[in-house]
């Protein structure tokens, strides 16, 4: 005999009383190497980035991944931006990540930031935030 849930599993009604207000998708910490910087010594090698990423969607049910933003989304969209080319700034890469994310029509407001650990001594990692809504 199964042991009964405390509480009741929802159906796809948020409940009598309560409506969805927000839905908040995100990725953190997800690290690749990019050809990225302005200085001399940054051009034709690779550096480490680290990315945040929050997308907030519209209230809705989400009963399957089609429902949602599948998080390998955010990391191929950020891998595709690296994988043309270099970019001088982290502002730049970022924000166009965040246009790349917004093409998706569920996307209302996208917030990326972006560290670049090892870019300034004495810091742990200095770095941008950017967000755009619709």
């Amino acid at each position: 005999m199964a042991a009964s849930s405390p509480l009741p599993f929802p159906g796809p009604d948020a409940g009598p009383g309560l409506r969805r207000e927000g839905l908040e998708v995100f990725v953190r910490g997800l690290e690749m190497a990019a050809g990225i910087g302005v200085h001399d010594h940054e051009q034709g090698r690779l550096q480490r980035l680290v990315i945040d990423v929050s997308l907030e969607l519209a209230p809705a049910a989400v009963e399957r991944l089609a429902d949602t933003i599948d998080y390998t989304a955010v990391a191929e969209a950020a891998r595709a931006i690296a994988g043309e080319g270099h970019v001088g700034l982290v502002e730049t890469f970022a924000e166009r990540l965040a246009l790349a994310l917004l093409s998706d029509p569920r996307v209302r407001r996208c917030t990326v930031r972006i560290e670049k650990p090892g870019a300034l001594d004495g810091a742990a990692a200095p770095g941008c935030r950017v967000t755009l809504a619709r």
